[in-house]
């Protein structure tokens, strides 16, 4: 079960139609907005998880999977995409990226 106490799991919006196309009904409610916030944070550590276990093919699409959820909570914290672009630039040139693949081992 997940932090937010509540059965079922936040699902991408086009489940509920691709269900019907399986011939179910889905049963589904829209979330408020404090439990959408917890759901998104839930589905982030559900994605992560998935592209950890994923191998090299399935990486990818699991990456998507996780920007994917990356940019709902950025749109359920008022942030559009370029606005994070703009705030992971600016991180980038105070503190550098990952393409040197330094790794720290403590200090002297």
């Amino acid at each position: 079960m997940n932090r937010c106490g509540e059965h079922g799991k936040l699902v991408r919006d086009r489940i509920p139609q691709i269900i019907r196309g399986h011939g179910a009904e889905p049963l589904t409610y829209t979330a408020a907005p404090e439990e959408y916030r917890n759901r998104l944070r839930d589905k982030l550590g559900e994605e992560v998880a998935e592209f950890l276990k994923a191998d090299d093919a399935e990486a990818p699409e699991e990456l998507a999977d996780v920007l994917e959820v990356v940019r709902a909570l950025a749109a359920d914290l008022g942030i559009d995409t370029e606005q994070l672009e703009k705030i992971r630039e600016a991180k980038a040139s105070a503190r550098g990226g990952f393409a040197e693949r330094i790794v720290w081992t403590g200090n002297r």
